[in-house]
């Protein structure tokens, strides 16, 4: 298993510049899996300056020649998925089929991007008055700050740094200190795959918000990219301000998933599972807060019941596992919390509501009689946990659905054209009809209202990384 447990800065690996390290802790068993380098104040200047010391090489690479780097880091990633996703399972704790999904979604984006980056639009126009000439131009906007987090360690850092490397940016990768060695295995797939010194750098800093600070504050920053809650996204939005930092946003999601009167429940269930259990719960997108309408409530909870009793719960790096661990004992104990306080309130524990005694495991867990605005209802759970609110009205279904400050994603199983109408009315960036999963390398993906800013994937995800200049000749 290829594995850095280093800084990289300025096209070299190398540890922090006063020795402090911290431990990579593998959740299935709690066994110390690295110790990771902990970069410094200096070793985050370091790599603020190699960054900057590259830009101006880099943007000025031809876009094809942007394109095979990034098609180089594809063709490696594509030989190694196992590899990496080994890497994935010992510091996150997933399981081995997720593992092995992401590791698949991740390379997707160096695919897309390399196509991406020769296909950068611009504007050649006469403007209306017919006095000159409107060239509409789109260069780097220079260096990128990427900040990624610990459930899709390695998806969430090909999304930004596959855009931002094809728009002709430097980056600075800081992953979430949970993950670092995921992180770490992708830098090292770009330095393989021809990336010049000094266009990626990773720290890891110690501590995390002073530094990360410390590192908007220098003027060669000029974009802030952050994938995480909507609590921090807010303290960064607060510290980009002062130097009116660009920043994407992709934050906090609580999705709502409506099963409608009339829903094929086998795709319904099929789609809910899908939704919700994948990633052990641990994603922005999953489907939080189940609304089932009356007439099929009851068959529907029946077939979601035997689904999740079938679900195998163990190690991730034990292939025959469904279910891996949460990421830390931390995480695990949160989402145990929510469980007993959503029974306290009056939910029914049906099937789970268990937490491992050794290793950060919880139950496949399923609450029915949840009350629309109870506690489990307007929180993230981030776990493995099926919260079910009965309805009989779908107006009042869509207004539960909306009554959120989240709206990054939410799924409607129903007849198909009763399902599209429902779909348009909710609030939120991004919807499946009759599916359990979105998510593509070619599609852009965010939210509204408190779940982001920007987009990512797609033809948008590279624009955030541009900017647009007008340049006006004479006609």
């Amino acid at each position: 298993m290829r594995m850095h447990a280093d800084l990289f800065i300025d096209g070299r690996w190398r540890p922090g510049s006063d020795g402090r390290r911290f431990d990579v802790v593998d959740p299935a068993d709690l066994s110390t899996v690295a110790r990771f380098a902990a970069a410094s104040g200096q070793d985050c200047m370091d790599a603020v300056d190699a960054a900057a010391a590259a830009q101006d090489a880099w943007a000025a690479t031809a876009p094809r020649e942007r394109s095979e780097v990034l098609r180089a880091a594809y063709e490696i990633l594509s030989a190694e998925v196992d590899d990496l996703a080994e890497v994935i399972v010992r510091e996150n704790g997933k399981s081995w089929a997720d593992a092995v999904g992401e590791v698949n979604y991740a390379k997707e984006f160096f695919r897309w991007f390399a196509e991406e980056a020769v296909r950068v639009p611009g504007d050649y126009r006469l403007s209306p008055g017919g006095d000159k000439r409107i060239i509409v131009d789109r260069q780097p906007i220079g260096v990128s700050l990427l900040i990624t987090p610990w459930n899709f360690p390695a998806a969430m850092a090909t999304r930004k740094l596959a855009p931002a490397l094809a728009a002709g940016c430097t980056t600075i990768l800081k992953p979430a200190r949970e993950t670092p060695l995921t992180a770490a295995y992708v830098v090292d797939v770009l330095s393989r795959a021809g990336v010049p010194r000094g266009v990626v750098n990773l720290v890891t800093p110690v501590p995390t918000g002073a530094l990360v600070q410390q590192m908007i504050d220098r003027p060669e920053v000029r974009k802030v990219s952050f994938t995480g809650s909507t609590e921090v996204g807010r303290q960064l939005l607060h510290a980009c301000a002062d130097r009116v930092v660009s920043t994407s946003m992709e934050l906090g999601g609580n999705a709502p998933l409506i099963v409608l009167p009339g829903a094929d429940l086998t795709a319904a269930v099929e789609g809910t599972l899908q939704a919700k259990m994948r990633n052990g719960g641990a994603a922005c997108t999953a489907a939080n807060r189940l609304y089932v309408h009356g007439s099929v409530h009851d068959e529907f909870v029946a077939r979601l019941d035997a689904a999740l009793g079938a679900i195998s719960l163990g190690p991730g790096l034990d292939r025959s596992h469904d279910l891996g661990a949460l990421v830390s004992v931390q995480e695990r104990d949160k989402v145990a919390a929510l469980v007993e306080t959503a029974v306290a309130e009056g939910a029914t524990l049906l099937r789970g509501g268990r937490a491992s005694r050794h290793g950060a495991f919880y139950d496949a867990t399923l609450l029915t009689g949840v009350q629309h605005g109870s506690t489990v209802n307007t929180t993230e759970i981030f776990g493995p946990v099926a919260a079910v609110v009965r309805f009989d009205d779908v107006d009042e279904a869509v207004r539960m659905a909306n009554d959120s400050e989240y709206g990054l994603m939410a799924y409607v199983f129903g007849e198909e054209r009763e399902a599209i109408r429902v779909a348009r009315r909710l609030e939120a960036g991004m919807i499946a009809v009759n599916r359990g999963i979105v998510s593509d390398p070619a599609a852009p993906f965010g939210g509204v209202k408190q779940s982001g800013l920007g987009r990512e994937g797609g033809s948008e995800g590279i624009l955030e990384y541009l900017e647009e200049k007008y340049i006006a000749l004479t006609a």
